[in-house]
């Protein structure tokens, strides 16, 4: 999963990339453009499921899940027709999974903003148009190829013009691509949307960069949060609390610390680990656990995948030669003290076959041969 994180300059966005990914890779600095290339950082998936399997076997290895942050540089208004680098960076944000749209909703003199004020509404409408605009000259282009196609008689170049021309007719009114009605039933539709790699049409994740205060007593008085989470809510995205200065600041605490500090701030887990979830949820992505003295490893899959495919993620071989699977749900083992034992007494550990439909936090030893 590979996420863009975008928003304005002087947002919050590379102090909270420094922060989830444990680096000083970004160089978080109070003016514009001061991320000039992507920065790439890769961050394991929190899953206590894992570490108590890693535990439970003493294992030699633990590998977690991993999500892959790109920190990219502020957009500005016109960044659609190259203001601020913006085509360059518009370009890096194509090859991510989803958006997290970093929205300042925090005050203070201290950091300049580029428009003078704090407006969450309007920064996030800076944003989209740009990224609408980015869009509509890609969605433009492609229609006048099909159209210019489908005069020689295409007849299947002709379909590919009558709705990329009201897709443009979409954009051009201002709405972005995740609005408009795409038939999910028609291959070529989902294909060439799938190769534009429309800006518009990725999932996104407003993160609200809220001061350490407004986190401590409460998100209830931060009117600008409550105005993204409106937002968000009612366009179908996700928003999340965060504080980029917070997370920054216990970056390099151990697991221990962080717990103890959390607790003191009276919040139930780090804004990193919220964003995770929110990822997954928005991505429609779970996952299962293989485990053993050699190796302890969480692997990611999109929901209803089935047992073969699943398999197939930790080798083809493993899909190509499918027989079938052993499951167990975690919460089984769990719940009979993490002992296989009580676990096949009770008849928990089940057998599946090639339509098993593989659930989060399923634990699996697949039978294969080729």
């Amino acid at each position: 999963m590979k996420l863009g994180i975008v928003g304005l300059p002087n947002v919050g966005k590379s102090t909270l990339f420094n922060a989830i990914t444990s680096t000083k890779n970004a160089a978080a600095a109070n003016y514009p453009f001061c991320t000039i290339d992507p920065n790439t950082g890769v961050v394991p998936v929190p899953d206590a499921r894992l570490d108590k399997l890693a535990e439970i076997w003493d294992t030699n290895k633990k590998t977690p899940a991993i999500v892959e942050f790109v920190d990219i540089a502020g957009l500005v208004k016109g960044a659609s027709k190259g203001e601020g680098l913006g085509n360059k960076f518009l370009g890096n944000i194509r090859e991510c999974d989803a958006i997290v749209h970093v929205v300042r909703c925090f005050e203070g003199t201290d950091i300049v903003h580029v428009e003078g004020n704090v407006d969450p509404v309007r920064d996030i409408e800076t944003i989209d148009t740009e990224l609408i605009l980015s869009d509509l000259e890609v969605v433009s282009n492609r229609a006048a190829r099909m159209a210019k196609a489908g005069k020689t008689g295409d007849k299947k170049a002709l379909a590919s013009a009558a709705w990329l021309s009201a897709l443009e007719e979409h954009l051009g009114a201002g709405k972005n691509a995740r609005t408009f009605p795409l038939d999910e039933a028609d291959e070529d539709q989902v294909l060439q949307m799938r190769e534009m790699g429309l800006l518009t049409a990725k999932p996104v994740i407003y993160a609200a960069n809220m001061s350490e205060d407004d986190l401590m007593e409460g998100m209830l008085g931060n009117p600008h949060y409550q105005t993204v989470k409106k937002l968000a809510l009612d366009e179908g995205a996700e928003c999340i609390p965060i504080c980029a200065k917070t997370e920054e600041d216990i970056a390099d605490y151990t697991p221990e610390e962080k717990k103890e500090f959390l607790a003191e701030m009276g919040i139930e887990a780090t804004g990193l680990d919220n964003l995770i979830k929110a990822s997954y949820g928005l991505l429609g992505l779970i996952s299962f656990l293989t485990d053993g003295k050699k190796e302890c490893r969480a692997w990611t899959i999109r929901r209803g995948t089935k047992a073969p495919q699943a398999a197939g993620k930790i080798h083809s071989d493993f899909e190509r030669g499918f027989i079938r699977a052993s499951v167990v749900k975690y919460d089984d083992l769990a719940a009979c003290g993490y002992s296989m034992a009580n676990v096949k007494a009770k008849g928990l550990q089940r057998t599946e076959g090639k339509e098993y439909v593989v659930q989060d936090g399923d634990i699996i030893e697949f039978l294969f041969n080729v």
